[in-house]
């Protein structure tokens, strides 16, 4: 019996060293994980474009000194290095200075410093800083995508719109001036608020250069779409406005995370009159992001020849975007509002603004580095897509100032 103990102790033992374990599959199979996947498709990449910007920051910033071993850094900080030195364009993009070049570009930065449409915390006048500022910390390659922005597509950045601090209307004409021109010439308009007041002018501004109709994916914690505000037409109030315009249908505003204590009632009937599209934090939770999406871009896009995105920074969860206006906890987690983004944008954009982002109120840049990355999100995105440029056909119409 102790033999027969013996041999199938030793058998069993034998058995275990030739066992081969299949429930971890390899990580270096590009099948199995994306992560090894995205690794291989990096090599698929040029470096035209970067080559250049090395040559020509050698030529026009002086070679290094001779102690450098690296012969790619001049002398003067040139492009993309170091982040922290340079001037604070978005992600280091040229910065535009005649404003009737901008057509050259598949898309162009507009900040509008403007706060005076703010009811309670004011600060998002300083909002196009604070995401120029951190977007120095970002390169143009997205490991995960697979994509180079500076190689698969040209950004400029046009400065800010010169907004009118104590005039609402004025700054409005200021506002609508500025985005239907760059609209206009082609170039894909990227608009950093700013309070979301912004978001009547910016729409209207794209609307007066088209034919067309234009849909509006607008993801916030509020409504935003009351008549008025105090007697004005407020950062609470753009989307009353904006689908009162001819080719700007409220059956194809989509409003996406509304919900809390902060959705003022009077906002409440326009949504039943208008016959809008809400979607509140629990319908996200309950049908998941790519449900909602999937939906959403239905809504918008029916009828219509292209869609807008406006992105309000207080949408996600208060505690990962502390410098906003209105903080209302439960919103969209990072990730959540990220994956959104993407999805949204994967179809193609007419445009896109992100708003209320207020630097005086924000702890270690994380707010605004949440609003840069919801940009280069849906430019990402739409590279990956291939619909960056797809809308600007639909710009129809010639500019005719405000």
């Amino acid at each position: 019996m102790n033999n027969l103990i013996k041999a199938s102790s030793t058998l069993l033992r034998r058995s275990a060293k030739k066992q081969v374990r299949y429930h971890h599959p390899s990580p270096f199979d590009p099948q199995t994980t994306k992560g090894w996947a995205a690794a291989l498709k990096e090599a698929e990449l040029p470096t035209t474009v970067h080559d250049a910007e090395v040559k020509r920051g050698l030529e026009i910033g002086l070679p290094g000194a001779s102690s450098i071993e690296d012969k790619t850094i001049p002398t003067f900080s040139r492009g993309e290095l170091p982040h922290f030195a340079g001037i604070n364009t978005f992600m280091k993009a040229p910065y535009v200075e005649n404003i009737h070049d901008v057509g050259n570009y598949d898309a162009t930065v507009v900040g509008v410093p403007f706060d005076g449409g703010c009811t309670y915390r004011s600060g998002t006048r300083f909002g196009p800083q604070g995401i120029r500022r951190i977007s120095a910390l970002y390169t143009p390659y997205n490991y995960e995508r697979g994509i180079d922005l500076r190689e698969q597509m040209t950004l400029c950045d046009a400065g800010d719109v010169f907004t009118i601090p104590a005039n609402l209307e004025k700054s409005f004409d200021q506002i609508s001036n500025a985005i239907a021109h760059v609209a206009s010439t082609g170039t894909f308009p990227i608009i950093l608020g700013g309070d979301h007041s912004i978001g009547f002018p910016t729409v209207r501004g794209l609307a007066s250069v088209t034919s067309k109709r234009i849909g509006i994916i607008h993801v916030d914690r509020h409504a935003d779409i009351q008549e008025k505000d105090l007697d004005e037409r407020m950062h609470t109030t753009p989307y009353f406005h904006a689908t009162n315009l001819p080719n700007v249908r409220p059956e194809n505003l989509v409003q996406i995370g509304i919900g809390g204590w902060q959705v003022p009632r009077a906002a409440v009937p326009n949504m039943v009159e208008r016959n809008t599209n809400i979607f509140t934090m629990d319908d996200v939770e309950v049908m998941g992001i790519e449900k909602v999406a999937e939906m959403a871009l239905e809504r918008a896009w029916d009828g219509c020849d292209a869609v807008y995105l406006s992105y309000d920074i207080d949408s996600i969860e208060a505690a990962f975007v502390p410098g906003t206006g209105w903080p209302e906890p439960g919103g969209l987690l990072p990730r959540e509002a990220l994956k959104l983004v993407g999805l949204v944008a994967a179809e193609g954009l007419c445009g896109m603004e992100v708003v209320e982002v207020s630097p005086p109120y924000d702890h270690a840049d994380i707010t605004s580095l949440m609003a840069l990355r919801i940009v280069v999100e849906a430019l990402g995105s739409m590279v990956a897509h291939g619909t960056m440029g797809k809308a600007k056909d639909i710009f129809d119409k010639p500019f005719v100032p405000f």
